[in-house]
């Protein structure tokens, strides 16, 4: 009974509906791909402000459980298993303080370099930016833990 009726209602969209759509994301897309495109940089440096804080936080709390920092000898792997070196954690977290379990590299694919003691308060976390060399302007500038809010 259903079956037999045509639908008249299902036209679908003109040519010029198509067209005007077709401008308008053109017109946006013309507005929005060149300011992402030239954001990458600003991206990186983003993510390493982001991983120097985290790896602040497993720092402050191995701290908790240890009673100090572990020493630039250490360095950031004492996060993800126990100092074979220099004074041994005796209240080392089981599982470590990073949750992937591996210390992450900057975005730029180099180590972070810790000290501890450092050289602007009890430790020093710094990604040496784009070029991987200290100082530097702009996407080779330099990311500090101290420069940090």
């Amino acid at each position: 009974m259903f079956y037999n009726k045509k639908r008249i209602d299902n036209q679908g969209f003109t040519l010029i509906e198509i067209m005007v759509v077709l401008v308008i994301l053109g017109i946006l897309a013309g507005l929005i791909v060149p300011r992402i495109i030239g954001r990458p940089d600003e991206a990186r440096r983003m993510k390493a402000k982001i991983q120097i804080q985290s790896l602040e936080t497993a720092l402050q709390l191995y701290k908790l459980d240890t009673g100090d920092y572990p020493s630039t000898e250490q360095g950031l792997q004492a996060l993800v298993e126990p100092p074979a070196t220099g004074e041994l954690a005796k209240s080392w977290r089981e599982g470590g303080y990073l949750e992937k379990g591996k210390v992450p590299l900057d975005p730029w694919g180099n180590d972070y370099i810790y000290l501890s003691p450092g050289t602007r308060g009890d430790l020093d976390i710094i990604s040496y930016g784009a070029d991987g060399t200290g100082g530097g302007d702009g996407k080779n500038e330099d990311i500090n833990n101290w420069d940090l809010e």
